[in-house]
């Protein structure tokens, strides 16, 4: 499960799977764990991670051709997603995790609630964050700003120079506004402040 600006080191398992006369599949996660692990991976290499609370609001598009009817979603949010909570809890270990001849999980806790709401596309999600290590909002600020991916990775025909997109009006990120950012590919974060329960 490779999402390449956060584990490409994972692709690693692909030549030992070789070797071993195996074969191999490699996915991309689901669509919320995509956007939720390159939005802590500045904050996973800069400060580490052990806890994150999250709660999406996913649009239709993410149901696909045979999701939500109209009927359904017209004027309401759908408070159970069946499926995207136990992703969202499991695959971030994964991502998170390491390669050393087999994968170890990372210590990370996830608690997550997925709405269905009337969005045609771009998922949001309000996350709070327990770090590892103490730091200010700023210091998390300074964190998504500096964020770089590998050059290897930069230099992908897909991959946005910037991955991760800091917002500092209190009124973004909006999947109207910010879905398109980096031909789709990058992430927009906002509204970053400390959070009385987690950090």
């Amino acid at each position: 499960m490779v999402i390449p600006e956060v584990n490409a080191s994972h692709l690693d398992a692909l030549r030992a799977q070789r070797r071993a006369g195996g074969g191999f599949i490699v996915a991309n996660p689901n669509c919320s764990t995509i956007g939720l692990a390159l939005a802590l991976k500045p904050l996973w290499d800069r400060f580490g991670v052990s806890q994150v609370q999250v709660a999406t609001m996913q649009a239709i598009s993410g149901a696909g051709l045979d999701g939500v009817s109209a009927g359904v979603i017209s004027d309401n949010v759908l408070p159970h997603i069946p499926g995207e909570e136990e992703k969202l809890e499991t695959e971030p270990r994964k991502i998170f995790g390491r390669w050393e001849g087999a994968f170890w999980p990372a210590e990370l806790v996830v608690s997550a609630a997925c709405h269905r709401v009337a969005v045609l596309d771009g998922h949001l999600e309000a996350v709070s964050v327990k770090l590892r290590s103490a730091a200010t909002a700023d210091e998390v600020v300074q964190a998504f700003e500096s964020f770089r991916v590998a050059p290897e990775v930069a230099a992908l025909p897909s991959s946005p120079p910037f991955p991760v997109q800091l917002h500092r009006r209190p009124d973004r990120p909006q999947p109207r506004l910010d879905r398109d950012a980096g031909r789709g590919m990058t992430v927009a974060v906002g509204r970053v402040r400390e959070c009385p329960v987690l950090d």
